[in-house]
């Protein structure tokens, strides 16, 4: 099938399919790739198994993504079980086709060097600092994914190999000299045309409406005239900003006393390692630095961790929250000790400690702003809180208005003018409140006002209660109210009608070669001047004169198109020119197009991967489908 493949890309394209292969492996986390599965699998790919446990992994940190990016809009996606049963599919399409791509991959016998992924980590942005790579960054980043060196330089590795799948699709594309000549001529093509416009306005002042007509014209569009349901609403906003309360000294001491952590620079150490496969080497090493070999060149000659060793061991200043357990165990407490051979899970290693910095507390005067500030808001919260449960409370036990509510939140209830849901006034513009009112539960029988709405929480620090007051369900206004409207709307039918059968009898007239000055003048209107036209232009009838066929000598070619406003334009066209591109133009023209046909080229790449794969479902899926 790959043989009768042609790809088209350029560089922007590439990066963009390889963005959506490569950005699953960062949402993830490369480690869980490289971790065995359990007892289910979510499924299998040609026999390999992708775990139920990367699956679920892979469909959390999606849901990470989309509330970091989405934010409050997130909750409402969250809510909808349809939307969350799509993504998780969509998670785990994602995972089977890269699976595809490195089966594949493998198949095509495509492989990368220690010095190419080497390069590709020294290249990635989120491994440097002010444009150079930074070791200490790169351990802390991995730390914090949970994975170590080993495991990421072989993801990284599978990408690589993906990557080139890619790449051997999507650049095998060309164009010829003369087929790009052509595409760019016909692009840059341009036509001398004249235009004629027949004024539907106009003739619609010319239109008559019988009883008959605009009874018939009602009768049949009656959706047209339909007055949608209206509500007016009594409510009471509860909002935490609004109740600020003065931070004492004491409350200040209080929360710098209980949340010291927050205002602690933790203790930093920097390592240096000697990794080895086996226990032996690292033995060695040891014996070579115990009689006063260099530690730095002995690192960069003999250590496996090929990102440390280029830097002698160097790994950076680590927190002591992030540091791995084989040097939290090391018992180095000195700068320049060093341990001996330590056990891990990478194989052997040999750490010295090069430096370390102590914890350090901010004091409080340099937080107690931030402080003040923190102990206002969380006041406001509690008063927020306590006022909410008495407000809902009253609510609950008075729920024939919300006179109990008024008293108890110590406000008086806004009462809304009319609105629909086109015009909710910007005040109730909150999704829950909108689906409250709109949602049917606080009418009573037949429409009438019903009970209170119970607390609806908003942004998480204000809150409504209330209750419909007036409600007017949808209705077909009556005729006498839209009368006019519908005249209007008759006539213009009316005229449009007779704009085509007029303009129809034009062009027959016009393509018969009858004289197109008599024509023209026996009809009262005429054409405009020439104007020359280009295929850039959006306008309907520009694209339509670019449709109409090649004009023989000396004459014109008719047509005619239709406005926005429903105004026929006829057109006349009476030349056509070759067009020329300038060269940066004309590439950018064909890059667009090979842009286009790349995309269309990796999804047949995909779609025949998937088409000739085995792929089965494990039960956990199946029954979430």
């Amino acid at each position: 099938m790959m043989d009768n493949l042609r790809a088209a890309a350029n560089h922007a394209v590439l990066k963009v399919i390889l963005a959506l292969i490569i950005l699953s492996f960062v949402l993830t986390g490369v480690g869980n790739y490289l971790i065995g599965g359990s007892s289910s699998y979510a499924a299998k790919v040609n026999g390999q198994e992708i775990s139920r446990g990367q699956y679920e992994n892979a469909v959390t940190n999606e849901r990470n993504r989309m509330q970091s990016q989405l934010g409050e809009r997130y909750s409402e996606l969250a809510a909808n079980a349809g939307y969350m049963k799509e993504m998780r599919r969509q998670v785990l399409q994602k995972m089977v086709d890269e699976a595809l791509l490195d089966q594949y991959a493998q198949h095509l016998k495509l492989g990368v060097s220690d010095a190419q992924v080497r390069a590709a980590i020294f290249k990635e942005p989120a491994f440097q600092s002010d444009g150079h790579f930074d070791n200490a960054r790169y351990n802390g980043i991995l730390s914090r994914m949970g994975i170590t060196p080993d495991q990421y330089a072989e993801s990284l590795r599978k990408q690589l190999t993906t990557q080139q799948v890619i790449e051997a699709v999507a650049n095998t594309d060309f164009m010829l000299p003369g087929e790009a000549d052509s595409l760019a001529a016909l692009v840059s093509q341009q036509r001398i045309a004249r235009q004629a416009i027949l004024d539907v306005g106009k003739l619609a002042n010319k239109q008559q409406a019988s009883d008959a007509e605009i009874n018939a014209f009602y009768k049949n569009n009656a959706a047209r005239f339909m007055s949608p349901e209206q509500y007016r609403i009594s409510y009471i906003k509860l909002d935490a900003a609004a109740m600020q309360h003065p931070a004492s000294d004491a409350e200040i001491q209080t929360y710098y006393d209980q949340n010291r952590g927050q205002f602690t620079q933790p203790a930093q150490y920097r390592y240096s390692v000697i990794q080895s496969k086996t226990e032996a080497d690292a033995q060695a090493a040891l014996d070579a630095l115990n009689k006063g070999q260099n530690f730095a060149g002995l690192a960069k000659e003999k250590s496996t961790d090929i990102i440390s060793a280029r830097k002698g061991g160097d790994m950076g200043w680590l927190d002591a929250s992030t540091l791995p357990d084989e040097l939290k165990n090391a018992g180095l407490k000195e700068k320049g000790q060093i341990s001996g051979v330590l056990k891990s899970s990478v194989g052997y290693l040999i750490v010295r400690l090069d430096d370390l910095k102590a914890e350090q507390v901010k004091p409080l005067a340099e937080v107690r702003n931030a402080i003040a500030d923190k102990v206002k808001q969380e006041k406001a919260l509690d008063a927020y809180y306590a006022l909410q449960q008495k407000v809902s409370d009253a609510a609950s036990n008075d729920n024939e208005s919300l006179a109990g509510a008024e008293k108890a939140a110590g406000v008086k209830a806004v009462q809304s003018a009319w609105f629909s849901r086109d015009t909710l006034p910007a005040e109730l513009n909150f999704k829950p409140v909108t689906d409250a009112i709109f949602g049917g539960s606080l009418l009573g029988e037949n429409g009438t006002p019903g009970s209170n709405s119970d607390i609806i929480t908003v942004d998480g620090d204000r809150a409504f209660v209330l209750r419909i007051t007036d409600h007017k369900p949808e209705a077909i206004k009556p005729l006498d109210d839209v009368r006019d409207e519908v005249i209007t709307q008759v006539k213009h039918q009316k005229a449009e009608k007779q704009a085509k059968i007029d303009a129809d009898k034009l062009l027959a007239s016009l393509n018969k070669g009858e004289g197109e000055a008599a024509v023209m003048k026996n009809a009262g209107i005429s054409f405009s001047a020439a104007k020359t036209l280009s295929r850039a232009d959006q306008d309907s009838a520009v694209q339509r004169v670019f449709a109409l066929p090649l004009p023989a000598k000396g004459k014109a070619s008719y047509g005619s198109s239709v406005d926005a406003k429903g105004n026929i334009i006829l057109l006349a066209l009476d030349e056509v020119r070759s067009g020329s591109m300038p060269e940066a133009q004309k590439k950018t023209l064909i890059q667009g197009m090979t842009q286009n046909n790349a995309q269309i080229t990796f999804e047949a790449l995909m779609d025949s991967l998937r088409k000739e794969a085995k792929i089965k479902l494990g039960d956990v899926v199946s029954e979430q489908q």
